[in-house]
């Protein structure tokens, strides 16, 4: 079998060659990328398994590269970041990021979580094609969505976790569970990506408040999705 393929966008050389050093000794083939324009150009040409991509990029920034990532695959992306703000994490993780790591990493928290990530499977095609409660259709064929008969776009991340959550309607699943059914990482390591997902999903398909959301918080468990009423 052929090696996964790692595809690394980062300007920083020495950290550059570090995670190629890292990741070929772990199995993987490397793609090196420099920038942005270059990174993009890589993705394009060779088509890898998954995007290991720094943020702090110069002019085509790590943000500007994942969402045209996102436009046209749903390939793993971890991105890599120099600051441990909050909202940075919530932004890449709301704009289809797969995963985060904050510099400076341990080399073994990353070769876990690329490998993790490599082993998300692709999504559960058992059980019906599409789920229509009559308030929300998801056609998991498509990966479209509809809310109250509209359109709703949504990342593979965002899609991902409403299947999981649809498909067990009224289950109360805890982060770590749906990390381990939508993120396909059974560290739980990361359970902050869950909650980002839910706000998000909640604002896209217009149920901001969390009180009557039909993707339901039940504090110290978890989240759910109810179905409607009879």
């Amino acid at each position: 079998m052929t090696a996964p393929s790692i595809l690394i966008v980062e300007d920083d050389a020495d950290i550059w060659r570090s995670l190629q050093i890292l990741l070929e000794r772990a199995g993987y083939q490397v793609l090196p990328a420099g920038d942005g324009v270059e990174g993009l150009r890589q993705f394009q040409e060779h088509r890898p398994d998954l995007v290991v991509l720094d943020v702090g990029l110069p002019a085509l920034d790590g943000w500007s590269v994942l969402e045209r990532i996102r436009d046209v695959s749903d390939v793993p992306v971890m991105l890599l970041t120099a600051r441990g703000l909050e909202t940075d994490k919530a932004r890449g993780l709301l704009s289809g990021a797969d995963d985060y790591l904050t510099k400076p990493f341990s080399n073994a928290e990353l070769v876990a979580r690329v490998g993790a990530l490599l082993r998300r499977s692709p999504p559960v095609t058992e059980g019906p094609s599409v789920y229509d409660d009559g308030r929300l259709r998801v056609d998991f064929s498509t990966h479209e969505v509809q809310r109250a008969g509209e359109d709703v776009k949504l990342t593979p991340t965002e899609f991902r976790l409403l299947s999981v959550l649809v498909r067990q309607t009224g289950q109360v699943l805890s982060p770590r569970q749906l990390l381990e059914q939508g993120w396909h990482d059974p560290s739980g390591i990361g359970t902050g990506r869950v909650k980002f997902t839910v706000l998000n999903l909640r604002r896209k398909l217009g149920w901001d408040d969390a009180e009557n959301s039909p993707i339901e918080t039940v504090r110290g468990f978890g989240y759910r999705y109810r179905a409607p009423a009879e």
